[in-house]
């Protein structure tokens, strides 16, 4: 057999398989029935809560060369040194 034709066996065959197998477990999961004995209404606190945005403003971040403060300090410094 040709190259092109081992080719669309593969495509055709081999490919499929992990289509199937998501196809089969999502019909699984939708055919499932509730495990009995299980309230949803009997644990209302889900340690799960949603993203919130932080409240107030977000601290300052340095940039890549520092803040302001610590390049004023530096040159303080450097000013000091001897000559």
């Amino acid at each position: 057999m040709s190259t092109e034709v081992w080719v669309v066996i593969f495509m055709g065959l081999i490919l499929k398989i992990p289509v199937i197998y998501i196809a089969a477990v999502v019909w699984y999961a939708i055919k499932a029935e509730p495990e009995p004995g299980v309230d949803p209404q009997e644990h209302p606190a889900s340690p799960w809560r949603p993203w919130r945005r932080p409240d107030g403003p977000r601290p300052r971040r340095g940039g890549p060369h520092g803040s302001r403060d610590t390049a004023s300090a530096s040159r303080a410094r450097r000013d000091r040194v001897a000559p």
